[in-house]
């Protein structure tokens, strides 16, 4: 009679599963996939004609972690938040110890096969500990300073430990991170004031003593790209040519004359955006923004459909992880912001990036359909 049943159950299941989110990352992979080939197609390096291989196997293998995912009940991660938080912050001291280095900059753990990056991984460590703390500790009463020092705290060091890296631009986004889930779980208006009060009183002192001077270069820079238009400005110029240049419809693909002559740097990571704005066009672009919009609206409208606080809590912040890394990395390529190495979600080359978004989509596709299964 059980084994009857089991048909039935796993049909009904399937009916009631949410393929939302995983097609519309699927949508936004295909994309990214065809603009990586376009902007490697053309150059010498073998390592960089192969990296949409590497780039496809990293995502059937996000696919298949963020699929399995999917199937743990919310509560799991509601139970292991602390637990996934701690091992996340050891991993982060580790990469300081013995972490790989390259470019200057400490970010990655050599495990063998493959090299992962915890800084990614933190982001989701973030969002589950603090939707943890703040669904446990007071969550009818408004956040004010007081009740931000224990969250602030644990966004705070996982922050320090990236920067230290260093790896400012990640850094920010674990506090972005913080910010709109604190927001979101109601934060004090006065407090919000003296927020901004306190952070204009303190930039001034942070730019002169809290950055490096390559960091500081990148503000100069931000501000006037053609007053170093050969050194720290050029990336950013060669951006704005790339998007420029894409005018309403595109070149066309493949069609990039900053890929194939080999312009604009980092075009694989960093800067994809600028070769898809080139290759397809105000038009394509805002088909591309739109699929974005579309999944972090996901994000929002699951916030609001569930009953408990932990999973909307949840649903908002890796929400936040979606826009942060969009925003941030559109503005940076079109120059609306400084240039700080934020990659485009699952358009950018990265496997550790890869494999986050994929997490974040399962973790958000087990909350949807614990609405209906569970």
């Amino acid at each position: 009679m059980v084994e009857s049943n089991l048909p039935s159950k796993y049909a009904y299941a399937l009916r009631r599963y949410d393929f939302s989110f995983f097609g519309t990352m699927i949508v936004i992979f295909i994309i990214g996939i065809l603009n990586l080939y376009s902007a490697t197609h053309a150059t010498n390096d073998k390592a960089l004609l192969d990296l949409y291989k590497t780039q496809a196997i990293w995502f059937c293998i996000s696919i298949v972690v963020g699929v399995s995912i999917s199937f743990i009940r919310p509560k799991t991660f509601f139970r292991y938040s602390y637990v996934v938080y701690g091992i996340n912050v050891i991993l982060l001291v580790l990469v300081l110890l013995i972490g790989v280095k390259v470019l200057g900059a400490k970010r990655w753990l050599d495990l063998g096969v493959l090299r992962l990056q915890p800084s990614e991984m933190m982001k989701i460590s973030i969002v589950l500990v603090l939707a943890r703390w703040y669904s446990k500790f007071n969550p009818e009463v408004d956040v004010g300073l007081k009740e931000m020092i224990i969250p602030g705290i644990l966004a705070l060091v996982p922050a320090v430990l990236v920067i230290v890296e260093p790896d400012l631009g990640t850094g920010l986004v674990l506090l972005l991170i913080f910010f709109i889930i604190t927001f979101y779980r109601r934060l004090k208006w006065k407090t919000i004031i003296l927020l901004v009060i306190l952070g204009i009183a303190t930039s001034g002192v942070m730019y002169k003593f809290g950055l490096k001077e390559y960091q500081r270069q990148r503000v100069i820079t931000f501000l006037d790209p053609w007053g170093d238009a050969q050194g720290y400005g050029y990336n950013a110029i060669q951006s704005e040519i790339a998007i420029g240049s894409g005018q309403l419809f595109g070149k066309g693909f493949k069609k990039s004359s900053q890929a194939s002559l080999s312009y604009l740097p980092e075009n694989h990571t960093d800067f994809v955006f600028s070769i898809f704005n080139e290759e397809h066009g105000l038009f394509g672009s805002l088909v591309l923004i739109t699929m974005y919009v579309v999944l972090i609206m996901r994000f929002i409208w699951l916030a609001t459909s569930v009953v408990n606080f932990y999973d909307a809590v949840v649903s908002i912040g890796l929400m936040s992880i979606f826009f942060w890394h969009t925003f941030i990395n559109m503005s940076m390529v079109t120059g609306l912001l400084p240039i700080v190495g934020i990659p485009l979600p699952l358009m950018s080359y990265g496997g550790s990036s890869l494999l986050t978004f994929g997490i974040c989509c399962g973790i958000a596709t087990s909350i949807s359909n614990s609405r209906n299964l569970f």
